[in-house]
């Protein structure tokens, strides 16, 4: 997996310590409006996935937390078809990936599951969630980032073709067009890259 282990510094014990606001996951909703700027004019097209990222506790507590959160996912997989997969990463960190051609139920989904984490008391365990999309003019991928930690997205644009470069103008250029739209992260500390292991491939591949 993609992540390093500084994430554990900059999402998570640093950024709450320096946070400037608190979370809300009713703030990945914004999403809903964001996505079709996105399309509409700036040319990024969604790709269809969309995911959350968290840290694990070894309880059992935990366990069930997670097991009804992939209840009410599948539930819900059932009437919008949306894919949903669970994974971990060498890092210790835990993948919810879904996989959906619209857009609303991507959004829907990913807030019902960071929703029950919190309602379970697992609240401090949200490190992001990752909304994925791709230049209609040569595919390039980029990702909105939803720090659960500073309560705040952040563009993030990897080099498709070069192993830990970012395209810092497609990052720059999203932040001046959605910044208002969404609650963009101020402090480009924070805009921590999410590496993927091989060039190409999403950040929990």
């Amino acid at each position: 997996m993609g992540l390093l282990d500084g994430l554990k510094s900059v999402l998570g014990v640093k950024a709450e310590a320096d946070a400037t606001r608190e979370a809300d996951p009713d703030d990945l909703f914004g999403m809903s409006t964001a996505y079709i700027t996105m399309e509409a004019d700036l040319g990024y097209e969604a790709t269809g996935d969309a995911a959350l990222c968290f840290g694990d506790v070894d309880s059992t507590d935990f366990r069930d937390a997670k097991q009804e959160v992939r209840e009410i996912l599948d539930a819900g997989a059932r009437e919008t078809g949306t894919e949903v997969e669970f994974t971990a990463d060498d890092h210790g960190y835990q993948w919810v990936v879904l996989h959906d051609d619209d857009f609303e139920d991507l959004v829907t989904s990913i807030h019902f599951a960071a929703d029950t984490l919190i309602e379970r008391r697992y609240g401090s365990r949200l490190l992001a969630a990752l909304f994925g999309f791709e230049s209609d003019r040569n595919f390039d991928p980029v990702y909105w980032v939803y720090s659960f930690r500073r309560g705040a997205y952040y563009p993030f644009a990897p080099d498709p073709d070069r192993d830990h470069e970012r395209d810092t103008t497609a990052e720059f250029k999203l932040e001046s067009n959605l910044d208002g739209e969404l609650t963009v992260e101020a402090d480009k500390e924070y805009w921590y890259p999410l590496w993927p292991d091989r060039v190409g491939n999403h950040p929990w591949e």
